[in-house]
C-alpha cells in the first residue's frame, strides 16, 4: 500500500493512496526535508536540508550536503531505488538539489529537482 503524503482521505473516506513512482518521490522529499532527530523512533532519519536556511550558502555547504543526501537516500531507500547521482549547487541564496535514481522494481530512471531557500523554494518542473 502506497499512502499519499501528506496523509489524508480520498473521496470515498478511505486512506488516500498513490502510485509507486509518486510514493517514492514523496519519500525522497521526506528524507530531504526531515532533520535527524526529528522523528522520535528514527533519530538518524533525514538529511537536515531544512536546517540549512540558517547556514551561510556556499559551494562547501553544497558539497557537504550532497554527501549527506546521497548517504541518507542509500540508507533509507536502498530497497526501492538505486541512486545514480545527487547534485547540490549553491546559487545565490538557494540550493538546487537534483536527484537521479532508478526504481528497482521497474528499472525506470527518474529525476527530481528541488530549489530550496530564497524566494523560489519548492519543487522545480
Amino acid at each position: 500500500m502506497n499512502l499519499a503524503f501528506p496523509y489524508g482521505f480520498d473521496v470515498t473516506g478511505y486512506t488516500a493512496q498513490t502510485d509507486a513512482l509518486h510514493h517514492i518521490a514523496e519519500m525522497i522529499e521526506q528524507i530531504l526535508f526531515t532533520s535527524p532527530g526529528e522523528r522520535v523512533n528514527r533519530p538518524t532519519f533525514g538529511s537536515g536540508t531544512a536546517q540549512l536556511v540558517f547556514a551561510p550558502n556556499s559551494d562547501v555547504l553544497a558539497a557537504a550536503q550532497q554527501n549527506v543526501i546521497q548517504a541518507s537516500l542509500q540508507m533509507w531507500l536502498s530497497d526501492l531505488i538505486r541512486v545514480q547521482s545527487v547534485t547540490v549547487a549553491a546559487e545565490d541564496a538557494t540550493l538546487r538539489i537534483t536527484v537521479v535514481y532508478v526504481v528497482l522494481q521497474t528499472q525506470q530512471q527518474q529525476s527530481q529537482q528541488w530549489i530550496y531557500g530564497g524566494a523560489g523554494a519548492g519543487v522545480a518542473p
